[in-house]
């Protein structure tokens, strides 16, 4: 009986190296046949006048935009899990949205709400539709 218990207990732990080598993704299958290629983004991003997150001010008023935002994002229970974690950048006043969302509805849904709470003409929608054709 010893001796069953240690080979189970080997077993299970060259199981758990094995998976955590990365023979499988975060749901137990098989990892993507094609490794996903952020390049052309991250060139973008590379840019001096592009605006990413850590871009983002910390002046008290800026912060507080970009707080209400996205807890009005966050709240609003018809926006994807994608969608709830766009990137809000705020420069004095200026709001910047960037990042994939689901749906040209969800695009326009999540500029609306921030627009009410920055004000008209102080919103750059940058946000792109998922699968769409990027630049």
């Amino acid at each position: 009986m010893k001796r069953f218990v240690s080979m189970v207990a080997i077993f299970l732990f060259a199981g758990g190296i094995a998976y955590a080598a990365g023979t499988h993704d975060e749901q137990g299958g098989s990892p993507p046949a094609v490794a996903p290629d952020n390049s052309k983004i991250n060139t973008r991003d590379e840019h001096p006048s592009a605006k990413t997150a850590e871009k983002q001010s910390n002046d008290p008023g800026d912060v507080e935009l970009t707080r209400k935002i996205r807890k009005e994002i966050t709240s609003d229970d018809s926006l994807s899990v994608l969608a709830k974690n766009v990137k809000i950048i705020t420069q004095e006043g200026k709001v910047t949205l960037r990042g994939p969302v689901n749906s040209p509805e969800e695009k326009n849904n999540i500029s609306k709400k921030a627009e009410q709470i920055a004000g008209a003409g102080k919103v750059q929608n940058e946000l792109e539709v998922k699968g769409a054709v990027t630049r």
